[in-house]
This record gives structure tokens, sequence and C-alpha cells, in this order.
């Protein structure tokens, strides 16, 4: 894996974007290639297991771009090692940024954190049919139900006692088959050192976490969900890196990966250092890290954390310095941004690539050809923020703030949205989204059950934090398994059984698929006194009317307007006492009159359970 002098030329224009294949440790059948970026250094050498950590027994060879490279005949898969780094006084034994695996953060000679030498090719994939059928950009207008896995506490062997990537395989796939979900997301599996960052603090952005096995396990456990026909998706963290020294902190005695400018260097918010996007190396890195997992893991998505964090040079920040023109944009990370996804879609056109974008930045999911950023989808966080505001409500408040409900209708199509019910809303204080629920265990069930329909209902792909899913009690907590033994509870037993059907109808009407304009249409939404909304979802000739009643008053002889006479079945009724609910229905079906109502030709009379739901659809349609 000798470097060639194009190799040289696209890593100093930051083109190289598959730099993963000659950057790192690249073993062959006498020894090892290494090749690391340095340029400030004054020496670099390679220290591991094959010349016993000795700094003097394989020095590199610098070239013209700033990379090091050399050949170590001896050096084979499973030898750890470590890049000795001198610059005047300056001197550090440092993990390779693009090692394929890493040590725990605890080792004797190495000071932990190793690199471990690893061949990726020796996997044989078995998910041929799964990768040919795969849809990006073409499945739009497709379903997407995402199971949101954090894999160290999803389900523990016993207190404390994670599974590993090959034994979570099977139970995790049954139970999002159970479920009905189409992807998981797994939150970030590259090596972090402290376990609380949830995978947030990167320091192996190339190596899978070590704590559940090797990368040839990872690989195994995606290859086992897609040949269940269940599609992968990885967090990607590209806005700042863990603080840890083995790592890319003053990689070389210099800030090479981070700013050089000690304003933007640190990030206040979780203790980690920024990336300069400026800089062809940082490019090459990250834009070859997206690719690699891509290439290397058959995922089949990233969702990339905290994009608002690099869009804007001020984010949590009180002293900054602006970008050329004197604004707040980081027109670098931006940049880094936009290339990102041109690269992915042109080497992986079916992927799907998310962001978690919190602020009102425009064009976030259009492509980089119209202005945009190039993302596939976004995190609608303002949907999410509003809806559980209102959903935290005591009922007989809620007339007050209907707005939080119907506001999001207003931005709904600006963007490809994902509607995240996610870890982020059931940590640090927030309580779980059983715990957000007012009233009684009955009453949370039923709000719960509430809050799902709605966001099937609402136009915007879907995901639920796992756990969420029966109602856990608990706030999250890494450290503990999720609340499996609630499953056993009838209240939290019969909510499972409501997301069950919600995701089978969600993934069989694609009314529900189509969020766009004209898939969604108001009934009424302005019965605040009552706190009664209804709305149509529609493709085609195909129609679903939901119909909530977010008070615990059950609502007798109720009209709403319909768009055509006929027999409108309940498609699903949450108050159902296969769902826990009191029972309370119209009898499986109703009967329109030719009462116009709503400035529709037809209308039907119904009986609104208390705290419910209800999805008809007409006979025909």
């Amino acid at each position: 894996m000798a470097l060639d002098p194009t190799d040289l030329q696209r890593w100093n224009d930051g083109t190289f974007h598959d730099s993963y294949r000659k950057l790192g440790a690249h073993p062959n059948q006498q020894g090892t290639w290494f090749t690391v970026w340095a340029p400030h250094a004054e020496t670099v050498s390679v220290v591991g297991d094959f010349n016993g950590w000795d700094p003097g027994a394989h020095p590199l060879q610098r070239t013209d771009a700033g990379l090091w490279q050399g050949y170590v005949r001896g050096a084979r898969p499973g030898h750890r090692y470590k890049y000795r780094i001198k610059n005047g006084y300056y001197q550090a034994d440092k993990s390779d940024p693009y090692a394929f695996a890493m040590e725990p953060p605890t080792g004797l000679a190495t000071e932990g954190l190793a690199s471990i030498i690893t061949e990726l090719d020796d996997y044989t994939w078995n998910d041929a049919e799964w990768m040919a059928q795969r849809k990006g950009p073409s499945g739009l207008h497709e379903p997407l139900s995402i199971y949101e896995v954090h894999l160290g506490s999803w389900m523990h062997k016993r207190p404390g006692e994670s599974y590993g990537y090959r034994e979570i395989a099977e139970p995790l796939a049954e139970h999002v088959l159970t479920m009905g979900f189409t992807h998981v997301e797994f939150l970030p599996l590259m090596e972090h050192p402290y376990y609380g960052s949830w995978g947030y603090q990167v320091i192996g952005y190339f190596a899978p976490t070590h704590r559940f096995g090797s990368p040839q396990d990872l690989m195994y456990l995606i290859d086992y969900l897609h040949q269940r026909g269940i599609g992968v998706l990885l967090d990607w963290v590209p806005g700042h890196f863990a603080a840890d020294p083995q790592g890319l902190v003053y990689f070389d005695g210099s800030t090479l990966f981070e700013y050089d400018d000690p304003r933007m260097r640190y990030h206040p918010d979780w203790g980690t250092y920024v990336f300069d996007y400026n800089k062809p190396g940082v490019k090459n890195f990250l834009i070859s890290n997206a690719l690699f997992w891509f290439d290397k893991y058959h995922i089949d998505g990233l969702r990339v954390d905290a994009v608002a964090s690099m869009l804007y040079r001020d984010y949590s920040r009180s002293d900054w310095t602006p970008n050329i023109f004197g604004g707040r944009e980081n027109l670098e990370a931006i940049d880094v941004l936009k290339r990102t996804n041109e690269m992915v879609f042109t080497h992986f056109p079916e992927a799907l690539m998310i962001a978690e974008e919190s602020t009102a930045w425009p064009g976030v999911s259009a492509p980089t050809y119209n202005h945009g950023l190039g993302f596939l989808y976004k995190w609608n966080m303002g949907w999410m923020h509003d809806t559980l505001e209102y959903m935290s409500k005591d009922p007989i408040h809620r007339r007050y703030h209907h707005n939080d409900l119907t506001f999001p209708l207003v931005y709904a199509f600006a963007e490809h949205y994902c509607l995240p019910l996610s870890h982020d809303e059931v940590v640090h204080g927030k309580g779980s989204l059983w715990g957000k629920m007012p009233g009684d265990d009955w009453q949370k069930a039923a709000n719960l059950r509430l809050l799902y329909g709605h966001m099937f209902g609402h136009p915007g792909k879907k995901l639920l934090f796992m756990g969420s899913e029966f109602g856990q009690v608990a706030e999250w907590s890494h450290d503990h398994s999720i609340e499996w033994h609630l499953k056993d509870v009838p209240l939290h037993r019969e909510l499972m059984q409501w997301l069950k059907d919600l995701n089978a109808l969600y993934r069989t009407h694609p009314a529900l698929w189509n969020d766009e304009p004209g898939g969604f249409e108001w009934i009424d939404y302005h019965d605040e006194a009552q706190s009664v909304i209804s709305y149509i979802r529609q493709n085609g000739d195909e129609r679903l009317i939901f119909v909530f009643n977010f008070t615990p008053v059950p609502r007798p002889n109720y009209r709403i307007g319909v768009p055509a006479e006929g027999t409108y079945r309940e498609r699903l009724n949450s108050d159902a006492t296969v769902y826990g609910g009191s029972g309370m229905g119209n009898y499986g079906a109703v009967e329109s009159t030719p009462v116009s109502y709503h400035y529709r030709p037809a209308s039907v009379v119904l009986t609104l359970p208390p705290l419910s739901v209800l999805v008809l659809e007409r006979d025909g349609d």
C-alpha cells in the first residue's frame, strides 16, 4: 500500500476521499505498511508488539505531503501499535487515526488505546439480496420506521454485562421484526474511551468499539440484520472529537486536526475539540470516514450528529471569530458537509443521509445543486419539542396550547423530515416518555398511544428510542438494560401491541409514505375547545382519516366532514381493549350521511373515546 504521486497530490488537494485504503496499517503476507499524517513532526516511528515498543526500530519516512510511511516485516494482524511522534520537546505515543481496531483504554506498555493491525476483507458477506434492493433518494415515498438503539444498554446477559455484536444479532432482529420497524439506528459504535459519552466522544473513527467484539463481529451483526430485511444506520460524529491525549488532540505537537484559533478549538458543551474543516487533511479524514462505513461495513445510512454545531461559528460560544465575510456561518464546515453528501451519493446512491439539525437552516435536505446541504432527511426537532410540550400538559389545559399541536404543519413540507422521539428526550432529568405523560398509569398509556398515533399520522419518517415501545417508566441509563420486565405488565404489553399495529398500518398504506404537501389535508384543526383535531393522509385514491381526542372526556355524536359518501371502517382505535383502552368506539364502522360539513360533501357522526385516536378508511379506497 505504498503511496504514489497521485495519492500525495490528492491529499494536498483535500480530495483523497478513499484515503483509508492507504493510511493506517495495511497488512500483507510478509508484514504491514504504516502511513500517518503528521506534517509538523520531526520524526515518526512505529512502535508495537512486533518490535518490543522500541522507537528506534522502525522509523517512518516523510513525504512531501506531510505523510509518513514505512513497511515493517513481521508486523501482522493482531499486533498492537502506536506512532511515536517527536516535535522539539514534544514527544507522544499516538493511536493511529485510521486504525481499524483499538484495544481498551487501559494497558501496560501502551497506556491503553493502542491500535491493532486488522484485516477487514476476510469477512464473507451474505446480504447480496438486501444490497441489491436498497433504496435511497428513490425511497423518499417508501416507509421508514427507525428503532434507535444504544447497543450497550439494549439488553444485558446479567446486570452490568452487555451482549456482544454477534450475541445480540438474533434477539435484536427478532424484536425489530416483531415490532415492524424497517431500520435500526445505532448510537455511535466508533471507538470511544468514555462509555458515558454514549459513543459521541470518538477517538477511533475507523474502529468499532472493542466493548462488543471485533470488526468482523460487527459485520456479522449488520449482515444478520440485512438478511432479515432490516436496514442499519450508524450515528456519525464529525462535529467534534474526544480530548484523550492518545488520540487526535495535538497529534503531531501542533493543532493538526483541531482549529489553530483557540476561540474556535474547544467545544464548551461537551469538553471536546472541534475539527478545523479548512485543512485538506481533515477533509480527507472525515469524508473518507463516511465512505468507509458504507464500503467496508455495508451500512445503509448515517445519522449525522449535531449538524447545527458545525454550521454556526458562534454555536454555544460567547467568544468566537467570524468567517471571511464577517458572518457567523462556518463556510468550511458547510463545504465538508456538502462534499460528504455528494461523495456518499456518488459512490453509494442508495444511501440514507440524515441530519440532526435543530435550527431553521434552509435546505438541509435539498440537493447541493439546488443550494442545499445535500442530506436526504432532517430531524424535525420543532415537531418533537412542540408535540411533547403539548402532550405533557394536563388535558384540562391543552385547549390553551392547541397551537403547539397544529403549528408544526405550517413547515412540515419545508424539508424531508424524520420525526424523532430519540434518546435525547429521555435522559438528563427529562424523564421517560411514559413519565412525561400526565395522569395515572391508564392515562399515561392512553396518552402515549395518542402520541404514537399522531407520530404515525403526521407527515415525516418515524424514529423511536428503545424502551419507548413498551413505555419504559424509568429515565434511560446507559449503565442498565432497558426495562424488559414491563413487557409482562398489561398496560405496557398492550402499548407494544398498539405500536406493532401502527407499524403494520404504516408499512402497508402508501398514503402514510406520501410526505409531500398533497399527502396531507386538514379536516378540522379549529376545535381547541374540545382538544380534537382531524386530518386526512392520502396517496392517489387511498385515504386514511385520523381523528384525535386529546382529553379523557368521551365525545359522542361528533361530526366530521369526509371526502365522499360510503362506509368508513375503523382500521385502528387506540381505545380498543386489546390496546389497554376502555373499549369505546363505533362498532367497527360508520355510514356517512349526505350532510355537508367542514366544506366537504358528506360527513360521519362518530363516538370519540377518551384520550384516543381513530383511523378510518372508506370501503373502496
